[in-house]
């Protein structure tokens, strides 16, 4: 927190370990605890009302200045986050690691002659061209086998999940009939990615790029019309393309656990949706346009920095049964001053009516709300 150079004498400097690194941290000696939290957001992705600091064993309390909680300058705090109260980037998960597979048959390959390997490949090539599936998960590839695209029109799926691949090149439109496409856990890079290629994939309806090290979505993505499903959670993304809007098919859009501000306008446009996962980022509002997605059921909004809704969310989303947000700022006081909250209300109490009933509960409560403890 910097200040002119008049007033760092009433700075200090504190030292906050978190999740095995030491974060630095210059802030005012006559800040609150909760001041601190707020500082420590953005730096460590975890929502203040997550964060527990400890100094000296002691748990600091939210409402205590750093001199009565005896934090003089150069201290060493201890950030401990509470499960489910990250924000901006999701919990904390270990790195994706491409899990080993058994290389029997191939150790037995090796003992025949380079003849033997050469009909073996000629044998898968030919099963992926029948099928239309081409299946290479947790192979520990670096890049995508060049046999691939030897599939041309032939392959309706390729899935090389969990693998360390380091580019997606232009030549992947040779697989111009492919329909799904999933690329997760691979550590993907913006500049790996190859979009001319990709995006002259017509025929593609799902598109998974989770777990991945993406920042941004060009606008290439808009001419993938056909996309029913596109699946980007845990990555660090900041912001979706306006492009988006264009993608009318869209019936599935994750894209929890990132980085992501502002949602377009034209996501109002995607009139097919019916699934939407925005958790766990850094939205302090959506747009109105959100009440244009008549057929969406299920919208999960859960820790994000939100305070309410778009005015027209229960008005207009008459199929909207399923609503998660909890970890935010908006209330129940909040949530029943919109028009259509009642018949939303009713919606969601009868789809869960099984599960209410299970637990003998009776109560109109809405409980999905916002968890304020």
């Amino acid at each position: 927190m910097s200040k002119d150079d008049g007033e760092n004498s009433a700075d200090i400097n504190i030292t906050v370990k978190f999740s095995g690194r030491s974060i630095p941290i210059s802030i005012p000696k006559d800040s609150t605890i909760k001041q601190l939290k707020s500082h420590l957001q953005p730096l460590t992705n975890v929502l203040p009302r997550g964060q527990k600091l400890i100094f000296k064993g002691k748990l600091l309390v939210d409402a205590m200045t750093l001199k009565e909680s005896e934090v003089m300058n150069g201290a060493k705090l201890m950030l401990m986050a509470s499960q489910g109260l990250h924000q901006g980037g999701g919990p904390i998960l270990k790195e994706a690691q491409t899990r080993p597979i058994s290389r029997g048959k191939e150790t037995e390959y090796k003992r025949h002659d380079a003849r033997t390997e050469i009909v073996m490949e000629k044998d898968r090539l030919q099963r992926w061209k029948t099928t239309g599936v081409i299946a290479l998960a947790d192979c520990n590839l670096k890049a995508i086998p060049n046999e691939v695209w030897d599939c041309g029109s032939s392959a309706r799926v390729l899935d090389v999940n969990n693998n360390s691949i380091q580019d997606v090149p232009n030549k992947i439109s040779c697989l111009n009939s492919i329909q799904k496409l999933f690329l997760d856990g691979n550590g993907i890079l913006d500049e790996a990615i190859q979009w001319e290629g990709l995006a002259s994939l017509k025929y593609l309806t799902v598109l998974s790029f989770t777990r991945n090290q993406l920042m941004n979505l060009p606008s290439a993505l808009g001419s993938l019309t056909s996309l029913r499903q596109l699946h980007v959670a845990n990555n660090k993304l900041t912001n979706l393309p306006n492009e988006i809007g264009m993608l009318t098919r869209l019936e599935v859009l994750k894209a929890n656990n990132n980085r992501i501000t502002t949602v377009p306008a034209c996501i109002g446009e995607c009139s097919s949706l019916i699934e939407v996962d925005l958790s766990a980022n850094l939205l302090s509002e959506l747009p109105d346009t959100l009440g244009n997605l008549h057929n969406l059921k299920t919208l999960h909004l859960s820790n994000n920095g939100l305070k309410s809704l778009p005015c027209t969310l229960f008005k207009h989303c008459l199929q909207l049964a399923t609503l998660d947000l909890h970890n935010t700022e908006i209330t129940m006081d909040v949530l029943r001053q919109f028009e259509g909250w009642e018949e939303f209300d009713e919606r969601r109490r009868s789809k869960h009516q099984k599960q209410l009933d299970f637990r003998v509960v009776s109560s109109a409560q809405f409980d999905e709300g916002a968890d304020k403890n």
